[in-house]
């Protein structure tokens, strides 16, 4: 099923050729369907064909057959080293277990990408913006529409084979898919989250595992020590699969309740549960001593969403996790929150840990790490190092031997300002990485803000002057903002990074915009419409309800846009970065509705259980973007970074995407925020779509950073693309959705590119 050997059409040394058209090595070239050549051991024949030798004993058969078996035993293996097996597979979310997004495909190079055309596309015919990144096996591509159902196509044609509609409204990302077969290839089954299911479906009909779980699908809300039916859980990016287990994390509420970050395996055939790591640790367990005694109880999070990445050699399973709810004040969570924003390396098989390394203690500021870890291999010496390299929010790879969990790189640890908020107790201290340099920038100053216009420096000015800027790791204080540079949304975010195993060089794209937060003190009124909105929405939308868009849309009008039933929907079902609140009773959610569409501040009923109240909440994400809604810092506000691991230098570093209409008026190459990540291949090429406003899918030269070819897609690519062969063809392929511009409109097309035949 995979090959790492280009294609040839056909051999070019003369002897060869002579050879293989002479009557006595004719049948071992014989085509066979789909154009390619019989590979050596598995000729037509072969084992008959002394015995159909014509003419035995006539002259110069011993010296034609003497050439034959010369050519066999010299000429072939090197011929076959070279011959390209029909199918070259994307199987695994990032291209393999390791998390490598790489490819040795060569067919697709430096020398001719500038002929890519379309080859297919496949619309879903929904709207509502894709990041998924889908997997290709034996010819099939398998993906996820925008309302998470579940399709196969023909992966060289976009022939549509099956579709799977479970009938759960999907409507939070859902970024990826898992395959497993059986040893003997019989049983092949893809694994899929569909908001807290995951389901087994049959890859060649899509027809739920009757016998995996309950009737084809595992209910992730079970098996936490919390009430099912009052928790959420997503499972935003796809399981790993080892040996007949597969292991999920999932997305979690940003606030309280939310239930804790396990990581859990559960056995492939039956959807039992086989393992449970807790990431809030229970009592006697490594790591209880760094919450309050009860913690395990009560908080929640600590959660793996954005996917792991695991060594088949070791088995050991890499897992990156987020902080803990409530995100932005810890009274409830005094310590150091073991763990939460940490590296673990788990056995695969039980669940044990191995080593770990918390990147943020005790976190305020949001700052999970935001995509799987890539497995990659460290030359120091003249030795290799098996390493994993992990990237973050802020803009920092940290690099750890694989096995042992050493950084390979030194971390510097120092002090921070402590919080002035009561009940407050921020960390001692914290650690960065010394090198590589940080990809993002990391402190915002008067002399970055934006010069686009006169009128938005001005306006940028006056800004800045009620901010609090200092740098990484400074608490939010109460009625003045403090900017978060990067911001929540990265540096880096989901969509990974990508190695190249051939020059050590991981490639990262990231965001450089600055956002700013701020707390404030709850009013005593969280028995009304108005204190429910405050301790569950206001973190996102704001105490003013603008919000901070496009990544948090405003409330102000919301009754009209979509009325009281389709305010009610998205309460109780999540849209997009909104988790659901299955813990809101109608009366509570009917009292965020008055609020929301007249002002009303309602009252709730004597007695109505109340979500858990902090006495302090998060006053609303704001990105720093000027009155025309570009950001108010100088460029770059996106790029694209190679960094060589062996060194920790860059290679090269650029902005990433641009605003067209900025573009028309002399103002190119700024970068924009983008969301999914690159591919790189052995043809010297890096394929990365993620740019908000464009809609661009560009190829560039991996060793420059030399912009090769570039396509606008019917909608931005927010996914990491893949790679196959089919055929002897290869594809790029990405699904493109949009969603987070809000001048644009959302979809849902997969479109695939590859060479004229």
């Amino acid at each position: 099923m995979l090959s790492n050997q280009p294609q040839i059409s056909a051999p070019t040394n003369p002897l060869v050729r002579t050879l293989l058209s002479n009557d006595a090595f004719r049948y071992s070239s014989r085509p066979r369907r789909g154009g390619c050549p019989h590979p050596p051991g598995r000729v037509r024949g072969a084992g008959a064909s002394k015995a159909r030798l014509p003419g035995r004993g006539r002259p110069g058969l011993r010296v034609q057959f003497q050439l034959l078996a010369f050519v066999l035993l010299v000429f072939v293996p090197i011929f076959a080293q070279s011959i390209s097996r029909e199918n070259h597979d994307w199987p695994v979310y990032g291209g393999a277990l390791e998390n490598q997004h790489y490819s040795p495909l060569t067919q697709i190079n430096k020398s001719n990408v500038k002929q890519l055309q379309v080859a297919w596309t496949f619309d879903t015919a929904e709207s509502g913006g894709l990041q998924t990144s889908p997997i290709e096996i034996d010819g099939v591509l398998f993906g996820i529409s925008p309302s998470q159902k579940i399709f196969a196509v023909d992966a060289a044609t976009g022939t549509l084979k099956w579709n799977f509609d479970s009938g759960v409204p999907g409507t939070q990302p859902d970024r990826g898919l898992a395959f497993w077969s059986s040893a003997d290839k019989k049983d092949r089954r893809i694994i899929v989250g569909v908001m807290n299911f995951v389901y087994e479906l049959d890859a060649a009909t899509g027809q739920p595992i009757a016998t995996f779980g309950d009737h084809g699908r595992v209910d992730l809300r079970r098996d936490l020590g919390r009430d099912p039916a009052t928790a959420f859980i997503a499972l935003t990016s796809p399981a790993v699969v080892y040996k007949d287990e597969f292991i999920v994390g999932g997305r979690l509420p940003e606030t309280l309740p939310a239930v804790p970050g396990d990581i859990r395996a559960y056995d492939v055939r039956t959807g039992a549960l086989r393992w449970s790591f807790h990431t809030i640790p229970h009592p006697r367990e490594f790591g209880y001593e760094t919450w309050p005694q009860d913690a395990w109880k009560n908080s929640g999070a600590a959660n793996n969403w954005t996917g792991m990445s695991l060594d088949p050699k070791t088995g050991i399973l890499y897992v990156p996790t987020g902080s803990a709810s409530f995100d932005f004040y810890g009274e409830d969570r005094v310590g150091d929150d073991l763990f939460a924003n940490c590296l673990l390396a788990l056995d695969a098989e039980t669940g044990k840990r191995i080593w770990h390394f918390q990147a943020v203690k005790h976190d305020l500021w949001d700052r999970d790490f935001p995509s799987p870890p890539t497995l990659v291999t460290v030359r120091r010496e003249g030795k290799e190092i098996a390493a994993v390299a992990q990237t973050s929010k802020q803009g920092f790879v940290y690099v750890f031997d694989r096995a042992q969990g050493t950084p390979l790189f030194p971390l510097q640890s120092r002090k921070y300002p402590a919080s002035d908020i009561p009940g407050e107790v921020t960390a001692a201290e914290q650690s960065l990485p010394t090198k590589p340099a940080p990809f993002a920038r990391q402190l915002f100053t008067e002399d970055m803000l934006t010069t686009r216009t006169p009128e938005a420096h001005q306006w940028a000015v006056e800004e800045f002057h009620k901010m609090r800027s200092n740098g990484q790791f400074v608490p939010f204080t109460l009625g003045k903002d403090t900017v978060v540079f990067p911001g929540f949304d990265g540096g880096a975010e989901w969509g990974g990074s990508a190695y190249d195993p051939d020059s050590g060089v991981l490639y990262v794209n990231a965001n450089d915009i600055p956002w700013t937060g701020t707390l404030a003190k709850n009013t005593g009124d969280e028995s009304s419409g108005r204190g429910i909105y405050q301790i569950q929405c206001s973190v996102c939308h704001g105490d003013n309800r603008t919000g901070s868009p496009p990544t948090f849309p405003s409330l102000i009008g919301v009754g009209d846009r979509l009325g009281r039933p389709g305010i009610a929907a998205v309460i109780q079902k999540g849209r997009g970065r909104m988790n659901a609140f299955p813990n809101l009773a109608w009366e509570e959610i009917n009292a965020v509705i008055d609020y929301l569409t007249s002002g009303e501040n309602k009252e709730l009923s004597p007695g109505n259980p109340l979500p858990p109240v902090m006495p302090y909440r998060f006053g609303g994400y704001r990105r720093l973007f000027d009155p025309e809604g570009y950001p108010a810092v100088v460029p770059p506000w996106g790029t694209l970074n190679a960094i060589n691991l062996n060194t920790g230098e860059y290679a090269w570093k650029i902005p990433l995407g641009e605003y067209p209409e900025l573009a028309a008026k002399g103002i190119k190459n700024t970068g924009t925020d983008n969301y999914g990540g690159p591919i790189v291949t052995a043809g010297g090429l890096l394929f990365i779509g993620a740019t908000n406003y464009d809609r661009k899918f560009r190829a560039f030269d991996k060793s420059t950073g030399e912009l090769l070819w570039e396509t606008t897609l019917p909608f931005s690519g927010n996914a990491t693309p893949v790679t196959y062969e089919v055929g002897g063809r290869q594809f790029i392929a990405i699904a493109a959705g949009g969603g987070r511009d809000p001048r644009s409109k959302s979809g849902g097309v997969y479109v695939a590119f590859a060479l004229p035949k």
